[in-house]
C-alpha cells in the first residue's frame, strides 16, 4: 500500500510557480489587474456608503434607485430604471419590491400596455432626499481624493463603461 502511494505521488508533477522576475508574465501580476483595482475600490467605497445608509434603512443599491428616480423629470418605468442603473431585470425587480414594501415607492401597471410597470416615489421616498444628500457629502469628505480627482476618475470610468457597453448587445 505504501509503495502504491509512493508510485502515484512520484508521477504527479510538482506545482509550477511563476517566476516573479520573468518579464513575459508581468501582466499576470495582481498589481497589473484593472479588474482587481476596480473591485477593491468598489468594495471600499460601498462600505463607506453602507455604514452611513444603514441608519436610514437603505442599502447602497436602494440609494442608487432613489437617485435615479429623483433626477427624472418624467415617469420612470422598470425598464427605464434598469437601463439607468445598468442592471438586469432579475436584480431590479426584487430591489424595487423591497423598496415598495418599505413604503419608499409604488409600482403600477400602465393602463395602455400592461407589460409596462411604472415606478413612482412616495412622499416617504422624497423625504429621504436631504438625508441622502448628506450621506453622499459625508462619503466624498472621507475619500482621500480632491473634488477634481473624483471628477476625473468618474469621467474615466464613465468613458470606459460607455465604450464597453457600446460593444455589447443593447439592454432592452
Amino acid at each position: 500500500m505504501v509503495e502504491d502511494i509512493a508510485s502515484v505521488t512520484a508521477s504527479v508533477p510538482a506545482p509550477r510557480r511563476l517566476e516573479a522576475r520573468d518579464p513575459g508574465y508581468q501582466e499576470l501580476h495582481l498589481d497589473n489587474q484593472l479588474c482587481l483595482a476596480i473591485q477593491i475600490a468598489d468594495s471600499l467605497v460601498t462600505r463607506l456608503y453602507r455604514g452611513l445608509l444603514e441608519p436610514l434603512g437603505l442599502t447602497h443599491p436602494q440609494y442608487l434607485v432613489l437617485i435615479a428616480l429623483w433626477e427624472r423629470t418624467e415617469r420612470c418605468s422598470m425598464g427605464d430604471l434598469r437601463r439607468s442603473l445598468c442592471m438586469d431585470t432579475g436584480a431590479v425587480t426584487p430591489l424595487v419590491k423591497r423598496m415598495e414594501a418599505a413604503g419608499l415607492l409604488r409600482r403600477s401597471r400602465d393602463a395602455a400596455d400592461e407589460r409596462r410597470v411604472w415606478v413612482d416615489l412616495t412622499d416617504a421616498g422624497w423625504a429621504l432626499r436631504d438625508k441622502v444628500l448628506e450621506v453622499r457629502r459625508n462619503v466624498v469628505a472621507r475619500l482621500p481624493l480632491s473634488g477634481a480627482e473624483i471628477a476625473t476618475m468618474r469621467a474615466s470610468l464613465q468613458s470606459l463603461n460607455a465604450a464597453m457597453l457600446a460593444r455589447e448587445a443593447p439592454l432592452r
